[in-house]
């Protein structure tokens, strides 16, 4: 595996698919068997600062809807505050049903700061 240092953009991805597989409901082993892989490997890239091969990232990123620009064209996100980038990664894991609870609170908001 490579290291997060010699590829910028990387540096959240072991914390993203982590988040990601949590608010997805699966566990390391379900995970790890959807992309056939160990469940240790899938720990590792979880929790150390390493980069799984292409095709492991390739199938994390669509597994976990990950923002794949992220990790392969960080320039886009570099403006863009940590939490932000938090928050719409949680926005695109969840479901449907629950948007209009998440557009309405957020429209009460804006009134409130109004």
């Amino acid at each position: 595996m490579a290291k997060i240092k010699d590829c910028p953009g990387f540096e959240t991805f072991g914390v993203d698919v982590r988040a990601a597989r949590e608010a997805l409901g699966l566990t390391i082993k379900a995970l790890a068997e959807q992309i056939n892989v160990d469940p240790r490997y899938l720990s590792e890239i979880e929790l150390k600062p390493t980069i799984p091969s292409i095709p492991v990232i390739l199938q994390l990123v669509r597994i976990c809807r990950l923002p794949m620009e992220r990790y392969f064209n960080p320039e886009l996100f570099g403006e863009v505050s940590a939490q932000r980038q938090r928050v719409s990664h949680k926005l695109q894991l969840c479901p449907e049903k629950y948007l209009p609870i998440v557009e309405a609170t957020i429209d009460g908001a804006i009134k409130l700061d109004e």
